[in-house]
């Protein structure tokens, strides 16, 4: 008898365990989509010739995942994380700025009072850079936080990776 009172006891908590983790999957597939694949993906250009030790613009291209955005380069709030474009010092090639696109506005469905300025689909910044005499293989970085409607990833920092030839 008590065998079998363990025994129930254990099948229960088993078909608790196997069951409750189910039902926020169920109920927010939403959000469980945004941590499938990349949520921003560097597209082009791989290889870039510019005039040694003049300032060139050169436009990278970008893709965020279809249900996400990420925040623009200047953000109306200031806890929220900017997207940031960078090249480490030391590569043979000088990010003198870049240009970021005009945000988004984008309301959420949670709070309708607030607009934020995000990015979607795919964007474009132009880095103004200066690049010495030589072919320089570049890893850039693309700082950002991408969010769905309802929930934030942790920031995110992906490769840039881009040939520069400067002649």
């Amino acid at each position: 008898m008590i065998v079998r009172m363990h025994f129930g006891i254990a099948a229960a908590a088993l078909a608790l365990c196997v069951f409750v983790p189910l039902t926020p999957a169920q109920t927010d597939s939403e959000s469980r989509s945004v941590l499938k694949g990349a949520p921003v993906e560097y597209m082009f250009p791989e290889q870039v010739t510019v005039a040694a030790g003049k300032s060139s613009d050169i436009a990278l291209h970008f893709r965020i995942a279809e249900g996400l955005h990420i925040n623009s380069h200047t953000p109306r709030d200031e806890y929220l994380i900017p997207t940031a474009f960078a090249i480490p010092e030391g590569l043979g090639v000088h990010l003198q700025e870049a240009s970021y696109p005009d945000g988004v506005d984008l309301t959420l469905p949670s709070d309708p009072s607030n607009k934020l300025s995000v990015y979607t689909g795919e964007f474009v910044i132009h880095a103004h850079i200066v690049a010495e005499a030589g072919d320089h293989l570049v890893e850039a970085k693309l700082h950002f936080q991408a969010c769905n409607n309802t929930q934030c990833l942790p920031p995110k920092t992906i490769p840039v990776a881009i040939d520069v030839i400067g002649k």
